[in-house]
């Protein structure tokens, strides 16, 4: 008798795309989540694999501070265009200038504003699943989340009330007005989405590989040049080698000094590295630790 046996990234994969297909059977409105990072770039080849040979149908949904990396637009751009599926962009510049956001100011950073747009698209578009690329092993928080994690009418979420996941079985139930976040990545780790890009040859945008920058030190993190980032007085600016681990906006994503310019060479680099890249280079949640839990209370992803 001839068994099979998946290799870890095949059963990783397998694993995906039975949720993704689970969110096509059971739900009306489900939406992707794409930042143009690389986990939505991972969950965006393997919810193209759920539906093969059939298009894409669920809209990609991003929430666009208004601060980005101008390389992780183009790329978002660059990539949905070869798809072929439509995007919503959720504006937090046009939210602001309608005053449904408070602007918080030259210099202050937009991240924590996302939970109000991402819940301004979901009563706009009716949304009752949100498909997204976080992963338990990127902090606390984020290691408390079901597969498929049920927010209520208000887009909170509650840890103490999640519904079990024996077997595999996801309970899709709600009500009108209330979603589920999805994580179809959940079980993954970051040296398994590398390796996963290495394998499919996926494309993510060119600040994942080492490039010259010009950057200040603050708060003993790497911060690039930029509209919305600016050394303070004291502080100078220099060229250096670097790249990003996550890629979040301007304000709030820290660069690493690093001479990976390849998929392999950050493969090797991961090999010797102790912190999460979330941990590495994410100032939002490194300076508070309770700091994604509370806004995953109040709505955020």
């Amino acid at each position: 008798m001839t068994t099979y046996q998946l290799s870890h990234l095949r059963s990783l994969e397998a694993e995906s795309i039975h949720v993704l297909r689970e969110v096509v059977a059971e739900l009306e409105r489900p939406a992707l989540l794409f930042s143009g990072g690389k986990d939505s770039a991972v969950l965006l080849r393997l919810a193209e694999k759920a539906v093969w040979p059939q298009r894409l149908h669920i809209p990609l949904l991003h929430v666009d501070t208004g601060q980005n990396f101008p390389e992780v637009l183009d790329f978002r751009d660059a990539r949905v265009a070869e798809a072929g599926v439509d995007i919503v962009v959720a504006s937090l510049q046009e939210s602001i200038d309608a005053g449904r956001i408070a602007d918080p100011g030259p210099g202050a950073s937009r991240n924590r504003l996302q939970s109000a747009a991402l819940l301004e698209a979901l009563a706009r578009y009716r949304f009752d699943g949100l498909i997204g690329g976080a992963r338990r092993d990127e902090e606390k928080a984020r290691a408390k989340e079901r597969v498929f994690s049920f927010r209520d009418e208000f887009g909170q979420w509650d840890p103490r009330n999640q519904r079990p996941e024996v077997w595999n079985l996801y309970n899709t139930r709600h009500l009108p007005g209330e979603h589920f976040r999805i994580f179809p990545l959940s079980n993954w780790t970051e040296r398994d989405v590398w390796e996963y890009i290495a394998e499919e040859a996926i494309a993510v945008p060119t600040i994942y590989f080492a490039h010259r920058r010009r950057v200040y030190r603050h708060h003993d993190l790497l911060w690039a040049v930029g509209p919305w980032t600016q050394p303070a007085p004291g502080e100078q600016t220099f060229d250096a080698t670097v790249r990003y681990r996550t890629v979040g906006d301007m304000t709030c994503t820290a660069a690493l000094e690093s001479s990976a310019g390849t998929v392999e060479e950050v493969l090797v680099e991961l090999s010797s590295s102790t912190v999460s890249e979330r941990g590495a280079s994410r100032a939002d949640d490194r300076f508070s630790e309770a700091a994604m839990e509370d806004r995953k209370r109040e709505g955020y992803f």
